[in-house]
């Protein structure tokens, strides 16, 4: 089903470009609440928000749409991602809408929408939405037009939810941790969660200005934490991203823990437990180590296109309770029904406590292949399948590696740019490889 503005996560571009301008938003909201009104009785639905000042435009104007279609609006100001699709169920609230950009830079932004049961749409609806944005914005009578409400205890409701996913007898007295914020929506959650449960914290990244979210902080920044944890002698380091629902961990000796080693980390502690059920589930960008420690305990794993919303889609066809990406979405279903940075930290928390070992310890069990990544900025979304040049020299590469290895090409998602994945087993090798698939996209469209 063709969408013109609904990417893998939501809609998502530069603030001031079409469509992530003011009247756009103020369009989608009430389109959005048309269809959530179809169900007939006056709708609520949550609006939540990371900390980039652009924020306060669209959640207005969002609003004034939703409002304007007759849906009520519970404004929940800063929160995370996983905050709002967690609220919009216990709430039972119509839909969950949530304003971020996630790991971007300031100057983007996007819309992300949950449904009732706190799940990401289906396309759907997302294509019903579509459809009334092609119509002309109409007011509904005086009386059904939509109220909004500021919430002001929504942190403290989550924050007490994600204490309650590990067992209230865990107690983290002694353990010093850094706490990397990405200057995001996290900023006054995250914080208080991990020092409730016992924990000395080091915030960083926990200033926003509106300007700074994920700048050189956050899971794909993680450098400064590297830093900060080696510096402090702290235990462990956690890292989000600007909306919480990516988790990197660094142990004490400063080395990077990415989602593939978390999940093999949750997933071993779980199948010991007897608390897991069906396959394992990552992505095509999941490193083959993963895939190789899972099947040498037994355990089943399976690739889902890129993106969280298809590895939740996997996951429930297959019922697995465990799933995620290398870039740190981690969904632990049986806690909540999406990737959520927090809680996916406090699973792999509770194995410390457990095991008594280190997270340094804990991960050793998973021998990672090398992997380059590249990212080449284009002018447009392509067809990759079609251009013979790029597809010559991927496949080449494929015969090269001889079975021992894999590419990956995509376009990503999200942004304006081709995403190249070479996996292998000699990194120098893989890196040229890499390199020379890089060079060959980017003659053919670089921006």
């Amino acid at each position: 089903m063709k969408r013109i503005y609904f990417g893998t996560d939501g809609i998502r571009g530069r603030v001031g470009e079409y469509p992530i301008t003011p009247d756009f938003m103020l369009k989608l909201g009430w389109a959005a609440g048309r269809v959530f009104a179809r169900e007939g009785s006056q709708q609520s639905v949550l609006i939540g928000k990371d900390t980039r000042i652009s924020g306060y435009m669209f959640e207005s104007a969002l609003e004034a749409g939703l409002s304007a279609a007759g849906v009520n609006t519970l404004l929940l100001g800063p929160m995370p991602t996983p905050a709002v699709a967690y609220l919009t169920r216990t709430f039972r609230a119509q839909a969950g809408i949530v304003i971020s950009a996630s790991h971007n830079p300031h100057y983007d932004n996007g819309i992300k929408f949950f449904g009732s049961d706190g799940m990401k749409l289906p396309d759907t609806v997302e294509a019903l939405i579509e459809d009334e944005l092609d119509q002309k914005i109409t007011t509904v009578n005086s009386e059904r037009i939509g109220k909004a409400l500021r919430m002001t205890d929504a942190a403290g409701r989550y924050i007490e939810f994600c204490k309650s996913t590990i067992p209230a007898k865990i107690d983290f007295s002694g353990t010093k941790i850094v706490i990397d914020c990405a200057h995001g929506s996290t900023y006054h959650i995250a914080p208080h969660v991990f020092e409730e449960i016992g924990a000395t914290v080091i915030a960083i990244g926990a200033q926003p200005n509106g300007l700074n979210i994920n700048d050189e902080v956050g899971a794909t920044k993680p450098d400064r934490l590297v830093r900060t944890v080696l510096d402090e002698r702290a235990d462990f380091g956690i890292a989000l991203d600007g909306d919480g629902d990516r988790l990197i961990m660094v142990d004490h000796k400063g080395n990077i823990v990415d989602g593939d080693e978390t999940l093999y980390i949750i997933a071993t502690s779980r199948r010991d437990k007897g608390e897991l059920y069906g396959p394992v589930v990552g992505t095509q960008m999941s490193n083959f180590g993963l895939e190789h420690a899972l099947e040498a305990l037994g355990i089943e794993f399976k690739r889902a296109a890129v993106g969280d919303r298809y590895v939740m889609e996997m996951m429930l066809r297959n019922n697995s309770t465990l799933g995620g990406e290398s870039s740190g979405h981690i969904i632990c279903r049986d806690k909540i029904a999406t990737g959520d940075g927090i809680i996916s930290a406090l699973q792999v928390m509770e194995v410390m406590y457990n095991t008594g070992k280190t997270l340094y310890e804990l991960k050793e069990g998973m021998q990672k292949y090398p992997q380059c990544l590249i990212n080449v900025s284009i002018k447009e979304k392509v067809d990759l399948d079609k251009i013979e040049s790029i597809q010559k020299v991927k496949s080449e590469i494929q015969r090269e590696l001889k079975g021992g290895g894999r590419v990956l090409l995509r376009s990503s998602g999200t942004e304006p740019l081709v995403r190249i994945m070479v996996e292998g087993i000699d990194a120098q090798q893989i890196r040229a490889m890499a390199a020379r698939l890089a060079s060959t996209v980017s003659e053919v469209l670089a921006a």
